[in-house]
Parts: C-alpha cells; structure tokens; sequence
C-alpha cells in the first residue's frame, strides 16, 4: 500500500468511525441537505487560500473539503442512495472519457482544440441524460 493509499484509508476508517455507534453525534446527524452549507464555506475558504498563494492553508482547506466528501459519501451510503466507490469509479471513466487524447487513439491538438472537444464530449453527455 502505497502512502496515499494508506493515509485515504486511515481518513476512511476516520470517517466511518465518527458516523459509527460510537461516533460524534453532531456527524451522525447531519444529511446531504445540512452538509451543503459547509461544502459553500470550505469552497470559499480554497478559493481565499489559492487567491492569497498559500499552499499551507490550501493544502488544509482541501483536506476539509476531502473530508466533507467522504462524509457526504458515507451518509449516502447509509441510506442506500450511492457509495464512495460509486463516486470514484464514475469520475474516472468520465475522465478517461473526456481525455481520448490521452486514453484512445485521438489526436494531441492545441489547447483551444482540447478545450473544444471537451465541451463537445460533456455536451453529449448531458444531452445522454437528458434523452
């Protein structure tokens, strides 16, 4: 297990400690609804900490932002409606998908033609959901 992996493990078995029978009450409580608020404050507290170039500040806002997504994922979890697995399997094949430049055969272009075929692909793919 590589350090990432262990650490993400460790804040896996930290969250799911803390929603557990043993765990926090005030997390046990909370839902995608009552979270929402949080994720708004912590997004904005990034932005602070990118726009002030504080790496050290940045690196921790990101790490309560990673953990209010775990959280949320949990809680999902619990009540049947996704997982964090679900969560990172999606993002990956929608990366691998958007980036045929990289992971099939399309073509490296300028960064104009890379940001235009990534439109076109999350524009059809919106246009599959909708259908």
């Amino acid at each position: 297990m590589t350090p990432d992996e262990y650490h993400f493990s460790l804040l896996l078995k930290t969250v799911r400690s803390l929603l557990g029978p043993e765990g926090c009450p005030w997390d046990q409580k909370q839902s995608t609804l009552s979270l929402k608020k949080y994720f708004i404050e912590e997004f904005a507290e990034v932005i602070e900490a990118i726009d002030k170039n504080d790496p050290e500040n940045l690196c921790e806002e990101l790490g309560d932002m990673l953990f209010l997504l775990i959280l949320m994922a949990e809680i999902n979890k619990k009540n049947g409606s996704f997982t964090l697995n679900d969560i990172i399997r999606n993002i990956n094949e929608k990366m691998i998908r958007r980036h045929p430049h990289v992971f099939a055969d399309g073509e490296k272009g300028s960064l104009e033609e890379l940001e235009k075929q990534w439109r076109a692909i999350k524009s059809q793919e919106k246009e599959k959901k909708t259908n």
